[in-house]
């Protein structure tokens, strides 16, 4: 298959499920994550981060797989009265390039507007301008500082509007 988010290389096309933030697989995503962090910035990233934030209907989880093998993951919780926020948008090394965060933040999305919010937010860092690069080319703009991080000089927020869930209908579609 062609990944139109890669320029025409192929890829194979995760499968993304919900976990629970406490799961034995997104533990490990994490800890690759904090270690990820630690390299690019010299400490983990203590933004406090509570398993039950991730749960329906506020929030979800999200772990992409490549065949039995978990490459990445993403989440979101409730930041505001129906606004979201993203967190822990990872996808593991030797899986980069594939679209596949492009695909996590295209998911993330749809399903924080099918749980009712109209907008979303997340916070990342100048040291990872690949992530900066996805989200603005993903139509997120810089969005007022929130939470611990508010006063970090090296943080960068964003936000989006989210396209609201069509409504079901009876009707047929337009042939």
């Amino acid at each position: 298959m062609t990944d139109t988010f890669t320029g025409g290389k192929d890829v194979t096309e995760i499968l993304i499920r919900p976990l629970r933030y406490s799961d034995p697989v997104v533990r490990a995503l994490e800890d690759e994550l904090q270690q990820e962090y630690i390299e690019r910035y010299g400490d983990p990233d203590d933004a406090p981060v509570a398993p039950d934030e991730f749960a329906p209907p506020e929030g979800q989880f999200l772990v992409g797989f490549l065949g039995n093998e978990p490459v990445a993951t993403g989440g979101f919780r409730r930041h505001a009265d129906h606004v979201a926020e993203i967190k822990r948008m990872y996808v593991s090394h030797d899986h980069r390039g594939g679209g596949h965060a492009r695909r996590m933040l295209v998911e993330l999305e749809e399903r924080a507007a099918a749980a009712g919010y109209r907008r979303i937010v997340l916070e990342t860092g100048l040291k990872q301008p690949e992530a900066m690069a996805l989200y603005t080319s993903s139509g997120y703009e810089p969005t007022s500082p929130y939470g611990i991080h508010a006063h970090t000089e090296f943080v960068r927020y964003f936000g989006k509007d989210l396209d609201p869930e069509p409504a079901a209908t009876d009707e047929p579609e337009p042939a």
